[in-house]
């Protein structure tokens, strides 16, 4: 977030707004049209602390299936919407081993040193596309003038990924976290909480919060894309979940996530 600019936070923006960004990526089958409406913030490159990933990314021969039966939204975000199955998917890689967590997934070159996942896109394009899917933006979390949990469809996450032999290997993302009370698999959902923007008041742009690295997140913040709907502190001596060491494939594994909303029948 530019330092120099002056800002205000705002909600998830007015939803006018973001059914023109759907229409755009609808009608012109890219999210390209979108950067008129919306900019993203250059997130800065963060390196990963030493202590939480002593692991070296080994070189990968196994990849991901080419997507099919998916409109991809933006040339250079690995990002598809499967109406028809009424998902979104978003390509990456396991970041992360070991260590504690804020987040499960964030966007490449944000938070790796605290996430297990980063993907190869914006957070603001798979907000787009779980709109596309009927997800329901509810509400970030509330700390002021009292704690109120974050609120929005139930997004389910599975990850998808190759084995050391190519097979795909599927898992819930949560089984990629550890509480670590019960040092059992996390069982919090995850909600689609819809981040916010924040403006620049010299140009009037405004900026997806979520682009900085707050994407899918286990810790409440503000500015996450998707949150679990439970107080979940993000000061470092109370974090409550790790990563899931024994369940999580080798540094740089190519990975699938793939979203879909929990919708009423």
């Amino acid at each position: 977030m530019p330092r120099a600019v002056s800002y205000r936070t705002q909600s998830w923006g007015p939803r006018m707004s973001w059914i023109a960004v759907v229409l755009l990526v609808l009608t012109r089958g890219s999210a390209v049209g979108a950067e008129e409406a919306f900019v993203e913030a250059e997130a800065p490159v963060t390196e990963a602390k030493v202590e939480q990933q002593a692991e070296v990314a080994k070189p990968q021969v196994a990849r991901l299936p080419e997507v099919k039966n998916a409109k991809r939204l933006d040339p250079k975000s690995e990002v598809w919407v499967d109406k028809e199955r009424g998902v979104v998917i978003v390509d990456g890689a396991v970041s992360l081993r070991r260590g504690l967590l804020e987040m499960f997934a964030c966007p490449r070159r944000t938070k790796e040193h605290e996430s297990v996942v980063a993907v190869n896109a914006k957070a603001f394009l798979v907000h787009v596309g779980l709109i596309t899917v009927g997800a329901e933006v509810g509400k970030p979390v509330q700390f002021e003038p009292e704690y109120a949990p974050p609120s929005g469809t139930e997004i389910e996450i599975t990850v998808i990924w190759p084995d050391e032999s190519g097979k795909l290997q599927k898992a819930r993302a949560q089984d990629w976290i550890r509480d670590l009370k019960t040092k059992e698999a996390m069982t919090l959902p995850f909600v689609f909480a819809g981040s916010g923007f924040y403006k620049d008041e010299q140009t009037g742009q405004q900026y997806y919060l979520a682009e900085q690295g707050d994407f899918i997140c286990v810790s409440n913040f503000a500015a996450a894309t998707l949150d679990v709907p439970a107080e979940s502190t993000q000061a470092n001596e109370g974090l409550m979940f790790e990563a899931f060491t024994e369940n999580i494939p080798a540094l740089g594994t190519p990975v699938r996530l793939e979203l879909k909303p929990k919708l009423e029948q």
